[in-house]
C-alpha cells in the first residue's frame, strides 16, 4: 500500500519523533496537538521535551517542508494516534478487597473522534498509545465506524506499540523490531507498508489484541522482576545482609539474572502497563497486582529507612534530594518514584530541597526545587541520591565534604562507591544493606 500523507495525533515523547521521522523520509506529515503552547514551541523549531537528537530532527523535518504543525487533523492516507493513556487520579477498581488503578482512555477517545470527519475509504488508522487489551477493537473501531465506513471493509485499522527507551528514542524508533497487529491481515499488511518507510528492524505481523498484549507483557515482565529485587532489598535489611553483594553472587549462576533494587518503579510504561492487565482481568492477575504493590510501596520503604537513620522524627530536618526523574539521564518525571519519596519526606515534616539536573522547574507541593546542586546541599543535613544521573553518580565525596555540612549520605540506587564516601567523612548508607 502506498502512502503520501500521514496525520499524527499527539506530539509527545512518541508522536513528535514519529511525525518528524516520517517527514524526514519524504512523507507529508501533519502533526496535531491540542496544547497551544506545544504547537507554538514546535512551530518555532523548539521542543517541549528533552530527548537527544530530537530538536535537530524536528528542525530538519520543518525545513524540508514535509512537516506542518496544527491543532486539527487533515485528510490523509494514514492516521496515527499517539496520545497519553494515564491513570484516573481519583478512581479505582476493586476485586475481592484489593484496589487497582484504572486507565484513563479519554485522550484516545477524543483523538479517535477527531479523525472521524476526515476518514475516507482506503485510509489506515494506527493506534500507538499503550492500551488495555481489546482497545483497538472495542473502543477505537466503534468510534471510527460512526463515519459510516466499516473497519476491515472500507478502511484499515491496526495497533502498533512503541517500544523505545527514553534517551534513545530516535535510534530505537528506526532500529527496534516493530510489532503491528491488524483487525485483519490486510490491515496488518498496510501497517507494515507504512512503518517500512523508516523501520530498519524486523516488522512482525499479528492481530491487534495480541500486539496490545505483547506491549503489556514486556513491561509487566520487567515490573515483576524489579519487584522481587525490591522485596529482596527489604529482606536483606531484616537479615543483616548486603543485598548488592548478594545479588552479585547470585547472578553468577548461569540461569539467574536478578535486577537491582531502588526507590520504586516509574515512567509511563513499566509502572503503568501492568495495571491495564489487572483492570482487564482482575481475577487472573494476582502475581501482577502484587508486584505492582511491592514497587508502589518502595518509596515508603525509603522513607522508613531515612526515619531510622535520623531517629524517627523528620520534622525540620534538611534533606537534599538528588534526582527526580524516573530513570537516569532523562528529564521525564512521569510516575517517578523519586517524586513520591520527596513528597513523603515533606509530608513527614522534612525540609526538602530537590535538584533535578534535567528539569530545573519541577513543581512538587511542599518541596523546594532548586536550580543548582549547591542550592540543594548548602545547608543540608542529609544527602539523598534518588536517581543515578551520571552527573550525580560522579560527585566527588571529598569535594562534597567541603560544600555541605551534611555528614549523612544515603544512596537508594547503588550509584555511589561507599568506601570513598566513608573515607571523606560521611556516614554512608545504601538501600538494602543491613550489615
Amino acid at each position: 500500500m502506498k502512502f503520501t500523507k500521514v496525520c499524527v495525533i499527539g506530539l509527545g515523547y512518541i508522536g513528535l519523533p514519529t511525525a518528524s521521522t516520517f517527514a524526514t523520509h519524504g512523507l507529508q506529515v501533519v502533526g496535531v496537538d491540542i496544547n497551544i503552547d506545544v504547537i507554538s514551541t514546535l512551530q518555532n523549531g523548539e521542543i517541549h521535551i528533552s530527548e537527544p537528537g530530537l530538536r535537530a530532527l524536528l528542525q530538519e523535518a520543518l525545513e524540508s517542508g514535509h512537516l506542518t504543525i496544527s491543532t486539527t487533523p487533515e485528510n490523509a492516507d494514514a492516521f496515527i494516534i499517539a496520545v497519553p493513556t494515564p491513570f484516573y487520579e481519583n478512581e479505582q477498581g476493586s476485586y475481592i478487597g484489593q484496589s487497582y488503578r484504572l486507565a484513563d482512555m479519554r485522550a484516545v477517545t477524543s483523538a479517535t473522534e477527531s479523525i472521524v470527519p476526515y476518514l475516507r475509504r482506503g485510509n489506515l488508522v494506527m493506534l500507538e498509545s499503550t492500551s488495555p487489551p481489546r482497545t483497538t477493537v472495542d473502543l477505537v473501531r466503534p468510534i471510527l465506524e460512526r463515519s459510516g465506513l466499516k473497519a476491515g471493509l472500507d478502511f484499515h485499522l491496526a495497533y502498533t506499540p512503541e517500544r523505545v527507551l527514553p534517551g534513545k528514542i530516535i535510534q530505537e524508533l528506526t532500529e527496534n523490531a516493530r510489532v503491528i497487529g491488524g483487525i485483519d491481515e490486510a490491515s496488518a499488511s498496510a501497517g507494515r507498508d507504512l512503518y517500512a518507510q523508516f523501520v530498519k528492524g524486523e516488522i512482525v505481523l499479528t492481530d491487534a489484541t495480541t500486539a496490545e498484549m505483547v506491549k503489556l507483557m514486556e513491561n509487566t515482565y520487567r515490573d515483576v522482576n524489579i519487584a522481587i529485587a525490591n522485596e529482596f532489598s527489604r529482606l536483606a535489611v531484616r537479615f543483616a545482609v548486603d543485598i548488592w553483594e548478594a545479588i552479585s553472587i547470585a547472578n553468577r549462576h548461569p540461569r539467574v539474572k536478578i535486577l537491582n533494587p531502588g526507590p520504586g518503579v516509574g515512567g509511563h510504561c513499566i509502572s503503568v502497563d501492568p495495571w491495564f492487565l489487572v483492570e482487564a482481568a482482575p481475577d487472573l492477575t494476582g502475581l501482577i497486582s502484587t508486584a505492582r504493590r511491592v514497587n508502589d510501596g518502595q518509596p515508603h520503604f525509603v522513607l522508613n529507612l531515612i526515619k531510622d537513620i535520623i531517629g524517627g522524627d523528620l520534622r525540620g530536618k534538611r534533606i537534599a534530594a538528588l534526582g527526580l526523574a524516573f530513570k537516569p539521564d532523562v528529564d521525564d518525571l512521569r510516575e517517578s518514584p523519586a517524586i513520591e519519596v520527596v513528597k513523603l519526606l515533606a509530608k513527614a515534616g522534612a525540609m526538602v530541597r530537590a535538584y533535578e539536573p534535567y528539569k530545573l522547574d519541577a513543581d512538587i507541593p511542599g518541596v523546594l526545587s532548586v536550580a543548582t546542586l549547591n542550592d540543594a546541599i548548602g545547608d543540608a543535613e542529609l544527602l539523598l541520591l534518588l536517581v543515578g544521573h551520571r552527573e550525580l553518580k560522579d560527585l566527588d565525596p571529598c569535594r562534597m565534604q567541603e560544600l555541605t555540612p551534611a555528614r549523612l549520605a544515603v544512596d537508594t540506587v547503588g550509584g555511589w562507591e561507599g568506601q570513598s564516601w566513608t573515607k571523606a567523612g560521611f556516614n554512608f548508607i545504601r538501600l538494602g544493606v543491613g550489615k
